[in-house]
């Protein structure tokens, strides 16, 4: 793995690379609160053959922050010079979350960069739309309220681990019971590195207006891993993947019985998104 530092209009984009030079790029992007760390155990099952490249978003893990200025085009600016600084051609981009919907932004605002796209629970709506009565919301406030204050306890990975592993889930059983060790420590890792203000235009409101536009086809082909909706942090509901099916957009849409928003940390569902991930892959 090396890390790179990719600039964006003067601000400082953390990546990790992996893979052989020349092999079919990949970009992914995390969702948002967390960074390159959730994607670790992907990069084994997919860098012998391919060129990955993960990115920290602004306002996350290495990256530099950038106040004021967390909102949809932002993200997608800095997807697309990382694009342009490391790929020769068109890539696969898979984007959880806030990841998937900056994916979607930029297959359609520059279609020139994006081949093939895997897209794990996006919000497809707006933040106030998505997150009305939805379990994120909660969850989103207290981690406004709380990692400001743990990142300045000095508290170490470790020690983060252990306590996030006991807190509940939207489901009810603890972080620990339904993620993967591997997913924990990456929360904890990001949390540390957080700035927490990427959760303001969400809480406000007023996040965000996304660069994608539902109503207007994605051209590129791709794979659609949304939660069940039955689940209170799914992100991706129902209606709006009739609304882009309707405009046109034909990704293959798949919902794991039982799936929350955190799919590929899941110790019941993370396959799903592998076999995804594999799938395009493929072609």
């Amino acid at each position: 793995m090396t890390d790179l530092v990719v600039d964006n209009a003067g601000l400082a984009l953390h990546v990790e690379l992996d893979g052989p030079a020349g092999a079919p790029p990949v970009l992914v992007l995390h969702g948002i609160t967390a960074s390159t760390a959730t994607w670790d155990w992907l990069v084994p099952l997919i860098a012998d053959t391919h060129q990955v490249a993960r990115l920290d978003s602004r306002g996350h893990g290495a990256s530099d922050r950038a106040p004021g200025e967390y909102h949809s085009a932002g993200y997608v600016s800095d997807a697309a010079a990382v694009c342009e600084s490391l790929f020769d051609g068109p890539c696969t981009v898979i984007g959880h979350s806030l990841g998937g919907i900056t994916a979607l932004g930029l297959a359609q605002s520059r279609p020139d960069l994006v081949a093939r796209i895997v897209l794990e629970d996006p919000p497809m709506a707006t933040a106030r739309a998505t997150l009305e009565g939805n379990s994120l919301l909660e969850s989103f406030r207290l981690m406004r309220q709380s990692v400001p204050q743990v990142q300045a306890s000095g508290v170490d990975v470790e020690n983060l681990m252990a306590f996030l592993g006991m807190a509940p889930t939207a489901s009810g059983s603890t972080f620990a019971d339904e993620l993967h060790p591997d997913a924990v420590r990456a929360m904890a890792v990001s949390l540390l590195q957080l700035d927490v203000t990427v959760l303001d235009p969400v809480l406000e409101g007023t996040a965000m207006a996304w660069v994608f536009d539902p109503d207007r086809p994605v051209q590129q082909p791709g794979v659609l891993v949304a939660a069940d909706p039955t689940s209170p942090d799914c992100v991706c509901r129902p209606d709006q993947i009739e609304r882009v099916r309707a405009a046109g957009t034909s990704f293959d849409v798949r919902v794991p019985a039982g799936a929350g928003h955190l799919i590929h940390d899941s110790r019941r569902h993370r396959e799903q998104m592998a076999a995804a991930v594999r799938d395009v892959l493929a072609g």
